[in-house]
Protein backbone atom coordinates (compact mmCIF):
# COMPACT_ATOMS: atom_id res chain seq x y z
CA UNK A 1 0.00 0.00 0.00
CA UNK A 2 2.51 2.67 0.98
CA UNK A 3 4.34 1.58 -2.69
CA UNK A 4 0.96 2.87 -4.11
CA UNK A 5 0.64 6.02 -2.48
CA UNK A 6 4.40 6.53 -3.27
CA UNK A 7 4.29 5.89 -6.81
CA UNK A 8 0.96 8.06 -7.13
CA UNK A 9 2.73 11.11 -5.20
CA UNK A 10 5.90 10.57 -7.82
CA UNK A 11 3.04 10.55 -10.76
CA UNK A 12 1.00 13.72 -9.05
CA UNK A 13 4.55 14.99 -9.50
CA UNK A 14 5.62 14.91 -12.56
CA UNK A 15 2.24 15.78 -14.23
CA UNK A 16 2.32 19.29 -12.09
CA UNK A 17 6.06 19.82 -12.95
CA UNK A 18 4.83 19.51 -16.73
CA UNK A 19 1.87 20.67 -16.72
CA UNK A 20 1.11 24.04 -18.63
CA UNK A 21 1.17 26.25 -15.72
CA UNK A 22 4.05 25.53 -14.69
CA UNK A 23 6.15 26.43 -17.59
CA UNK A 24 8.56 28.57 -16.39
CA UNK A 25 9.54 30.29 -20.02
CA UNK A 26 5.77 31.25 -20.16
CA UNK A 27 5.77 32.67 -16.37
CA UNK A 28 8.90 34.60 -17.09
CA UNK A 29 9.89 35.92 -21.16
CA UNK A 30 6.10 35.04 -22.86
CA UNK A 31 5.19 38.92 -21.15
CA UNK A 32 8.42 40.14 -23.01
CA UNK A 33 8.17 38.50 -26.22
CA UNK A 34 4.71 39.36 -26.55
CA UNK A 35 5.41 43.11 -25.95
CA UNK A 36 8.57 42.72 -28.31
CA UNK A 37 6.35 41.36 -31.67
CA UNK A 38 3.83 44.50 -31.19
CA UNK A 39 6.50 46.97 -31.16
CA UNK A 40 8.03 45.38 -33.89
CA UNK A 41 4.15 45.68 -35.78
CA UNK A 42 4.14 49.12 -34.76
CA UNK A 43 8.09 49.47 -36.44
CA UNK A 44 6.33 48.42 -39.11
CA UNK A 45 3.96 51.06 -39.29
CA UNK A 46 5.88 53.94 -39.10
CA UNK A 47 7.51 53.29 -42.17
CA UNK A 48 4.50 52.88 -44.15
CA UNK A 49 1.92 55.82 -45.53
CA UNK A 50 -1.60 55.55 -44.02
CA UNK A 51 -3.81 55.06 -47.40
CA UNK A 52 -5.66 52.50 -45.79
CA UNK A 53 -6.59 54.59 -42.70
CA UNK A 54 -10.03 53.92 -43.10
CA UNK A 55 -10.64 50.64 -44.89
CA UNK A 56 -11.48 48.03 -42.92
CA UNK A 57 -10.65 44.27 -43.42
CA UNK A 58 -13.08 41.95 -45.65
CA UNK A 59 -11.78 38.51 -43.73
CA UNK A 60 -13.35 38.35 -40.14
CA UNK A 61 -11.17 36.75 -37.28
CA UNK A 62 -13.34 33.76 -36.43
CA UNK A 63 -14.28 35.15 -32.60
CA UNK A 64 -16.31 32.26 -32.28
CA UNK A 65 -13.34 29.89 -31.97
CA UNK A 66 -11.41 32.48 -29.68
CA UNK A 67 -14.45 32.41 -27.69
CA UNK A 68 -14.42 28.30 -27.25
CA UNK A 69 -10.43 28.70 -26.51
CA UNK A 70 -11.00 30.85 -24.11
CA UNK A 71 -13.03 28.35 -22.43
CA UNK A 72 -10.73 25.55 -23.20
CA UNK A 73 -7.86 23.69 -20.86
CA UNK A 74 -4.71 25.67 -20.47
CA UNK A 75 -3.24 22.76 -23.08
CA UNK A 76 -6.16 23.62 -25.27
CA UNK A 77 -5.33 27.55 -24.91
CA UNK A 78 -1.97 27.12 -25.31
CA UNK A 79 -2.52 24.73 -28.27
CA UNK A 80 -4.79 27.78 -30.06
CA UNK A 81 -2.14 30.18 -29.16
CA UNK A 82 0.39 27.88 -30.91
CA UNK A 83 -1.51 27.44 -34.02
CA UNK A 84 -1.99 30.92 -34.66
CA UNK A 85 1.42 31.72 -33.68
CA UNK A 86 2.48 30.20 -36.66
CA UNK A 87 -0.24 30.60 -39.04
CA UNK A 88 1.11 34.44 -38.14
CA UNK A 89 4.30 33.05 -39.40
CA UNK A 90 3.66 31.28 -42.10
CA UNK A 91 1.22 34.70 -43.87
CA UNK A 92 4.63 36.71 -43.20
CA UNK A 93 6.80 34.23 -45.71
CA UNK A 94 4.84 35.61 -48.48
CA UNK A 95 6.08 38.41 -50.63
CA UNK A 96 6.97 41.34 -48.92
CA UNK A 97 8.93 43.21 -52.05
CA UNK A 98 6.69 45.50 -52.05
CA UNK A 99 5.90 46.46 -48.67
CA UNK A 100 7.82 50.07 -47.02
CA UNK A 101 9.11 47.48 -44.19
CA UNK A 102 12.94 47.08 -43.46
CA UNK A 103 13.53 43.71 -43.69
CA UNK A 104 15.40 43.32 -40.55
CA UNK A 105 12.55 44.70 -38.51
CA UNK A 106 10.20 41.59 -40.56
CA UNK A 107 12.93 39.13 -39.64
CA UNK A 108 13.31 39.98 -36.22
CA UNK A 109 9.63 39.94 -35.80
CA UNK A 110 9.00 36.27 -37.36
CA UNK A 111 12.10 35.30 -34.86
CA UNK A 112 10.36 36.84 -31.83
CA UNK A 113 6.85 34.75 -33.14
CA UNK A 114 8.64 31.74 -33.96
CA UNK A 115 10.51 31.89 -30.83
CA UNK A 116 6.80 32.20 -29.16
CA UNK A 117 5.21 29.36 -30.99
CA UNK A 118 8.17 27.24 -29.66
CA UNK A 119 8.00 27.62 -26.46
CA UNK A 120 4.43 27.67 -25.57
CA UNK A 121 4.49 24.18 -27.61
CA UNK A 122 7.26 22.78 -25.14
CA UNK A 123 4.97 23.73 -22.61
CA UNK A 124 1.80 21.80 -24.08
CA UNK A 125 1.82 18.72 -22.49
CA UNK A 126 2.03 15.24 -24.42
CA UNK A 127 -1.76 14.43 -24.67
CA UNK A 128 -2.55 18.41 -25.89
CA UNK A 129 0.25 17.90 -28.85
CA UNK A 130 -1.23 15.43 -30.56
CA UNK A 131 -4.38 17.41 -30.97
CA UNK A 132 -5.07 18.53 -34.90
CA UNK A 133 -5.27 21.71 -35.94
CA UNK A 134 -8.04 24.12 -36.31
CA UNK A 135 -9.26 23.93 -39.64
CA UNK A 136 -11.40 27.00 -39.51
CA UNK A 137 -8.87 29.51 -37.89
CA UNK A 138 -6.13 27.94 -40.68
CA UNK A 139 -8.82 28.63 -43.51
CA UNK A 140 -8.99 32.36 -41.61
CA UNK A 141 -5.54 32.97 -42.47
CA UNK A 142 -5.61 31.03 -45.87
CA UNK A 143 -8.54 33.63 -46.98
CA UNK A 144 -6.03 36.90 -45.32
CA UNK A 145 -3.52 35.26 -48.27
CA UNK A 146 -6.01 35.22 -50.98
CA UNK A 147 -8.12 37.73 -49.98
CA UNK A 148 -6.08 40.70 -49.25
CA UNK A 149 -2.41 39.90 -49.91
CA UNK A 150 -2.82 38.13 -53.64
CA UNK A 151 -5.98 40.17 -54.52
CA UNK A 152 -3.96 43.43 -53.83
CA UNK A 153 -0.81 42.16 -55.90
CA UNK A 154 1.16 41.68 -52.01
CA UNK A 155 0.95 45.38 -52.14
CA UNK A 156 2.15 47.86 -49.24
CA UNK A 157 -1.73 48.66 -48.34
CA UNK A 158 -2.82 44.88 -48.66
CA UNK A 159 0.06 44.71 -46.23
CA UNK A 160 -0.40 47.53 -43.85
CA UNK A 161 -4.48 45.56 -43.91
CA UNK A 162 -2.24 42.15 -42.76
CA UNK A 163 -0.48 44.15 -40.14
CA UNK A 164 -3.08 45.69 -38.45
CA UNK A 165 -4.91 42.35 -38.42
CA UNK A 166 -2.07 40.38 -36.87
CA UNK A 167 -1.50 43.06 -34.28
CA UNK A 168 -5.10 42.13 -33.64
CA UNK A 169 -4.75 38.49 -33.50
CA UNK A 170 -1.22 38.91 -31.17
CA UNK A 171 -3.19 40.82 -28.56
CA UNK A 172 -5.41 37.93 -28.42
CA UNK A 173 -2.80 34.89 -27.99
CA UNK A 174 -1.64 37.61 -25.59
CA UNK A 175 -4.79 37.78 -23.35
CA UNK A 176 -5.03 33.84 -23.86
CA UNK A 177 -1.50 32.85 -22.54
CA UNK A 178 -1.49 35.32 -19.68
CA UNK A 179 -4.74 34.14 -18.62
CA UNK A 180 -2.94 30.84 -18.02
CA UNK A 181 -0.53 32.89 -15.30
CA UNK A 182 -0.35 32.35 -11.81
CA UNK A 183 -0.33 36.15 -11.34
CA UNK A 184 -3.89 36.21 -13.10
CA UNK A 185 -5.51 33.22 -11.79
CA UNK A 186 -7.24 34.69 -8.77
CA UNK A 187 -8.32 37.48 -10.57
Amino acid sequence: MPSRIFFTCVFLGLFCACSALSCRWMEHKFGQYSGNSLNLLDMMANNITNSTEGEEITVAFPDHLYSQASKASAEGKLSFAVHILKEISVLFEEDQSSSSWQEVTVENFLNVVNKQADELHSCIGAQGQSKKQNTKLHLYFKRLSNEILKKKGHSADAWELIRREVKVCLIKVDHLVSSLLPSNQNS
